[in-house]
């Protein structure tokens, strides 16, 4: 098995595919922007941290967009930080287009008495079973950064939820896609899980 790390120039790659090669030391991990490499592994994760306009015209100038929007049609897709948001129809941050997988956009926290970004450990509470939440007990802790969160506009989308202030989504999931807002790679014994689920999941 080939396990796709997208690299459009930002993102944790090296923790990502580190934890990748931890969980599964018999799969083969590309870190990679080449279009037919991403098409030819049988697995892609889409990592990512920063500024979602920057997100989306990297993705864009590396040619890996159109293999990335292939690879969402059918191939298990796992989306980290930005690589959640930018499923989404639009983001508040920079009015930036995504890829408009999903119905819904990514509006910046507004809270009042909380420090924002989001950073540091959370409960995410288990929105219905799934694979990718076998053997992670719900609650377990993981690790966030972020200002801006994603609002599905159908419900049935969240597959977790987190409460900062308030009860925001933090994972989706459709057919071949799981995608998170916090950081499995930096999350310990619980995100490390989340990878191996990723890795043996067969939607």
């Amino acid at each position: 098995m080939r396990i796709a790390v997208v690299d459009y120039g930002m993102g944790n790659l090296r923790s990502v595919s580190k934890a990748l090669e931890h969980v599964a030391p018999g799969v083969e991990v590309a870190v990679t922007a080449e279009p037919n490499k991403i098409l030819s592994c049988e697995r892609i994760v889409v990592p990512g941290q920063g500024a979602m306009p920057d997100c989306m015209r990297n993705l864009e100038a590396s040619g890996a967009r159109e293999a990335v929007l292939e690879a969402l049609r059918e191939k298990p897709f796992l989306g980290i930080c930005l690589g959640l948001q930018m499923l989404f129809e639009r983001a508040e941050e920079g009015a930036t287009g995504g890829l408009a997988v999903l119905a819904g956009e990514v509006p910046r926290f507004r809270l009042t008495g909380l420090k924002i970004p989001h950073m540091g450990w959370n409960q995410v509470i288990q929105s219905r079973p799934h694979a990718l939440w076998q053997g992670i007990a719900d609650r377990s802790r993981f690790y966030f950064v972020h200002s801006y969160y994603p609002a599905p506009r159908d419900a049935a989308l969240t597959a977790a939820r987190c409460e900062y202030g308030a009860l925001f989504t933090c994972a989706v999931a459709r057919d071949n896609i799981f995608a998170v807002q916090f950081h499995p790679e930096k999350s310990q014994s619980a995100g490390l899980q989340l990878l191996s689920n990723f890795v043996r999941w067969r939607p």
